[in-house]
């Protein structure tokens, strides 16, 4: 029999995530070494120091279960943001917290909105839970939030899902922008608000949407140790929003979801602010130094808030596949609508060069 046909249909309708191509599987494919790979946005000095050696302190207790509630990392994220404890939720890293808030909240006949050009998992995590999903037209590649909260009153939609600043296109919305949003909203509409990179934000454009969380019950921040804190191999991110809210999310959670190592390097991280200070200042030199070299090639781009750009090429395609046999790996993003563009990751200033310099030669080739 087709055991395929014993799932729902839209399960069976769900085209699975394609991550980043890892470094051991160009170097299978391919059979290179000194491979440059920047198509995850991965942190580029890896992690803190201080959270490397909180990680492999846990490892002494590697027998035993991790807590559970994280408490002590929960703790250290009330010290950062001034909330209460029930106000916190962690996730297996961010999508884990995306799925989260889909399980508890969506089921069949519901809705929820998200923009053309954002993040694939709000997508997947709708469409697998059986509610159905509402693509709301971009504008100039980021979300147009007048489009979407129009598209949720007149649909009957339970939830919003924006990225701020967006992957893959790197947009932003100002923090006046989306207070102004939340305030048109209906309260009974939820809206989850991806930060992912927020801390790659230059700080004239910083906002505390912690503090929206007394306005808006309806709000939860996404937030994770992936990017900025460089804990992406261990996989750690929380929620912040309304207990009540929390309180769902964590009745559908995993038990022991954040493993001990994570909890603990996310402790650490989270003190270690000269590191994230680090890793800012590097990405806005790397930032520079990508656009420019595009600049010089002639190559348009999206302007970026993240730790990435997405640039136009004619014959994307094609020039992904030329940059893999030059042993650099950045990311196509056909998937998202957008087949003439190619994503590539902030990294050291070695690896931003190795990838201008291939790129420049694989167009010179055309």
């Amino acid at each position: 029999m087709n055991y395929t046909e014993l799932a729902p249909a839209y399960i069976r309708a769900i085209a699975p995530y394609q991550p980043g191509k890892p470094i051991s599987e160009l170097e299978r494919e391919l059979g290179i070494t000194g491979i440059v790979k920047l198509a995850s946005n991965e942190n580029p000095l890896g992690a803190s120091t201080q959270a490397i050696a909180a990680a492999r302190a846990a490892l002494d207790d590697i027998g035993l279960y991790p807590d559970g509630n994280g408490y002590a990392l929960k703790s250290a994220l009330v010290g950062r943001y001034g909330v209460a404890l029930d106000q916190v939720v962690l996730g297996n890293g961010s999508n884990d917290l995306l799925e989260l808030a889909a399980r508890a909240f969506l089921t069949v006949g519901d809705k929820a909105v998200y923009s053309d050009h954002a993040f694939a998992v709000y997508a997947l995590a709708t469409q697998a839970v059986g509610a159905t999903g509402i693509s709301v037209q971009a504008r100039d590649f980021g979300h147009d939030l007048n489009a979407m909260r129009a598209a949720a009153v007149e649909q009957g939609a339970k939830m919003i899902f924006i990225a701020n600043p967006n992957n893959p296109t790197g947009t932003f919305l100002s923090g006046a922008v989306l207070h102004e949003f939340l305030r048109a909203l209906p309260a009974q509409i939820l809206v989850v608000l991806d930060e992912a990179y927020n801390e790659y934000l230059p700080e004239e454009n910083r906002y505390d949407s912690v503090a929206w969380l007394k306005e808006f019950p309806n709000l939860i921040i996404s937030r994770t140790f992936s990017k900025a804190y460089g804990l992406a191999s261990l996989r750690v991110g929380y929620a912040l929003g309304n207990a009540q809210v929390i309180d769902m999310l964590n009745r559908v959670r995993q038990p022991f979801n954040v493993n001990a190592m994570a909890q603990a390097a996310a402790v650490a991280a989270l003190q270690d602010r000269e590191f994230v200070q680090l890793t800012f200042e590097l990405n806005q030199r790397g930032m520079a130094q990508l656009t420019q070299g595009l600049d010089e090639l002639g190559l348009s781009y999206i302007p970026s808030y993240g730790n990435f750009v997405s640039f136009h090429v004619v014959n994307a395609a094609r020039i992904y596949r030329r940059l893999l046999e030059s042993g650099v790996i950045v990311r196509p993003i056909a998937n998202y609508a957008m087949p003439d563009y190619l994503r590539v990751s902030i990294g050291l200033k070695t690896e931003n060069e190795r990838f201008l310099t291939a790129l420049k030669k694989i167009l010179g080739e055309q």
